[in-house]
């Protein structure tokens, strides 16, 4: 076993599905991941809780990048327009490069319940990231709370169709045209 090489969550998650495209997520270990890895099941555990959350890499990232474009977007901006720069920040990681592994994940995801679960809660502490951050502005709660729940809305439907067979669109430009069909919708509810 390799003492240190780079990317090791990265080897991490390409061993895990590979393992999982093979057999089938419920019939691979940590161990066995780690060893395809070319490491320990102990450097697994210095960087993932457990086998789910090998799939779900990235999200502390997320959270992070949604959190300072809301931060550092101008003191003009409104509510929703702070939730644009964070979507259009969070495109970073999404590049083209990655959308075969992220439909990979998506496969293992939508067949299991507890990884679908696992899901909703990090896309909910995304959620409360933008909230914070928009209530750091000076958002009020409800507003801040909204604006949020749209943002994550947005940020779901541009991932779902980033991950569509057959999509060679870009990302931020897919989160970005669905924030302004929600935008639309909110106000077409009058």
């Amino acid at each position: 076993m390799s003492r240190w090489e780079p990317n090791t969550r990265v080897r991490l998650l390409d061993a895990a599905l590979d393992l999982f495209g093979e057999r089938g997520y419920d019939s691979v270990t940590v161990a066995e991941i780690a060893e395809r890895a070319g490491l320990t099941k102990r450097t697994f555990f210095r960087h993932f809780s457990d086998k789910r959350e090998v799939l779900f890499a990235g999200q502390e990232v997320l959270s992070r990048l949604f959190a300072e474009a809301i931060a550092d977007a101008p003191a003009s901006a409104t509510p929703i327009e702070a939730v644009a720069a964070a979507l259009q920040a969070a495109a970073a990681p999404f590049g083209p490069q990655r959308r075969d592994r992220a439909r990979q994940v998506q496969a293992v995801v939508a067949g299991h319940s507890d990884l679908r679960e696992r899901e909703l809660l990090k896309l909910a502490t995304l959620r409360a990231a933008m909230a914070d951050a928009l209530g750091a502005r000076g958002v009020p709660a409800p507003t801040a709370t909204l604006a949020a729940e749209i943002g994550g809305l947005a940020f779901t439907t541009g991932f779902a169709r980033w991950v569509a067979p057959g999509n060679e669109r870009e990302f931020g430009e897919l989160a970005g045209e669905a924030l302004d069909e929600l935008r639309a919708a909110t106000t077409a509810l009058g």
